[in-house]
């Protein structure tokens, strides 16, 4: 069973360290030999540049003083992956899942996490995919207007998972523009709006991702 949480609006540091709260005790109660809870976090960020513990500060390209202007933050997160956006309009989710539950591994995880990714963009007529070597999903692989729809960077130990997705809904996307995403210099970014020409309910969105991830996660 996963139970939701929705945060909405929320500063990314103080959503960091909620999410550690709950990513540390589940740890303890799995440790314990304890029933541990999945949970699904569903919540928007202000203007917030995060990079991945493997990423490369240079593909920032703003200075201090510019990321000021922009009113935004920088981050440096212990999630996988280099850089992204984080902003109002787009739908952060942060799976904090016991893996056991669902006799997963991480590998595994994150491709049930694209998957209901995958499916929920279905509902809206849009087909997506994977890219080979690179988390996230994608449209157009293959092809120059090969764009990301939604980043993906997780953390894990003892097969307890936090961070987790980042779904472009009406985010605007001009905040792209001052970084090479998630180190990519030849990708383009896209939202359900820029494909789809008209903003979206969020809770409806959400409401799909919510449908699909209970359909692809079955707890053993």
């Amino acid at each position: 069973m996963i139970q939701t949480i929705d945060w909405g609006l929320i500063e990314y540091n103080e959503a960091w360290n909620k999410q550690e709260a709950i990513f540390r005790a589940t740890i303890q109660l799995k440790t314990d030999g304890k029933q541990t809870e999945n949970t699904l976090i569903f919540c928007e960020h202000p203007h917030v540049y995060t990079l991945g513990k493997s990423g490369d500060e240079h593909n920032l390209l703003l200075n201090y003083i510019q990321l000021q202007a922009a009113d935004a933050q920088f981050v440096k997160s212990n999630r996988g992956g280099d850089i992204t956006y984080h902003g109002p309009g787009q739908i952060v989710g942060y799976p904090i899942f016991d893996l056991a539950n669902f006799n997963l591994g991480l590998k595994q995880y994150i491709f049930l996490m694209e998957e209901a990714i995958i499916y929920t963009l279905q509902a809206y007529g849009i087909q997506s995919e994977r890219l080979d070597g690179a988390t996230g999903v994608w449209l157009d692989t293959g092809k120059p207007t090969c764009r990301k729809i939604c980043a993906i960077g997780v953390r894990s130990s003892k097969f307890v998972t936090m961070h987790g997705f980042a779904l472009n809904v009406n985010t605007n996307l001009t905040y792209f523009g001052h970084i090479n995403p998630c180190g990519y210099v030849d990708k383009g970014v896209t939202s359900l709006e820029k494909e789809l020409g008209r903003k979206l309910e969020m809770q409806e969105v959400k409401k799909h991702l919510i449908d699909n991830f209970n359909k692809l996660f079955v707890t053993k």
